[in-house]
């Protein structure tokens, strides 16, 4: 591939992973305020379930969204794959795999939680259940999304931990934001890990603050950065690309 063909490639994969950034970080925002705050009610299982089957499109809607972000997350590691292959193929191609697993976990999630609301909805099992005990499984896993999201979460941790440190090393960005992508991420690593070997700990308002802002921050300013400004390639990957 010619060295002005993989230029265009990675600014294009540049501007894709911009995008993406902002879309994972935006989406899952909207997500959580206009569906799943009207319907979780902590610690009470019934009452989420009853809200869920009265807002069942909001739901569905919902359902749909997490869909479409896991989407999303194979998007941006395709996107980021392809920018970084020239600074280490083995080791981006190790984040991208991460990265699919991630997703992967995503879409299980959701697909368990589809199942979940067609069981509640099932009127032939009245005979053998009750309608609360239908609607228990729905609303337990609503209740428990944080909890559950955590196992993807570890994935994300480490994959973008493997991506900041492949940004560091390359600089395509400044090295202070790749830095604190790494910092950010690792943050998120170990909140993960928090939800399961110390979930009351995990659950703290204030660490959910402390762990994940960080994080935040970054993909808003790496997604504009990435979007707005793009890359500089340095002239030593533009070979390594060309040879292989």
């Amino acid at each position: 591939m010619k060295n002005s063909d993989m230029d265009i490639s990675q600014h294009k994969a540049a501007k894709i992973a911009g995008f993406m950034f902002l879309f994972s970080l935006i989406i899952p925002l909207v997500n959580w305020t206009f569906v799943l705050s009207k319907l979780i009610v902590e610690e009470n299982v019934i009452t989420t379930a009853n809200n869920i089957m009265i807002n069942e499109l909001l739901f569905r809607i919902g359902i749909t969204t997490e869909l479409f972000m896991s989407f999303g997350l194979i998007v941006l590691a395709l996107a980021l794959y392809i920018l970084l292959k020239p600074v280490n193929k083995n080791i981006a191609l190790l984040a991208l795999f991460l990265k699919l697993i991630e997703a992967t976990i995503a879409v299980v999630i959701v697909l368990v939680t589809f199942l979940a609301l067609q069981i509640s909805n099932g009127e032939s099992y009245l005979s053998v259940f009750t309608a609360e005990q239908l609607r228990a499984p729905v609303g337990f896993l609503l209740n428990e999304h944080t909890v559950i999201y955590s196992i993807p979460m570890v994935f994300l941790g480490l994959d973008m931990i493997i991506f900041s440190w492949l940004f560091f090393k390359s600089k395509y960005i400044p090295p202070v934001i790749a830095g604190f992508g790494i910092f950010s991420f690792a943050f998120i690593l170990i909140h993960s890990l928090m939800y399961i070997l110390a979930p009351e700990y995990a659950k703290l308002t204030i660490n959910q603050i402390i762990f994940y802002a960080p994080s935040g921050l970054f993909e808003i300013i790496i997604g504009l950065w990435l979007l707005f400004r793009g890359v500089e390639v340095q002239q030593k990957y533009k070979h390594i690309t060309n040879k292989s």
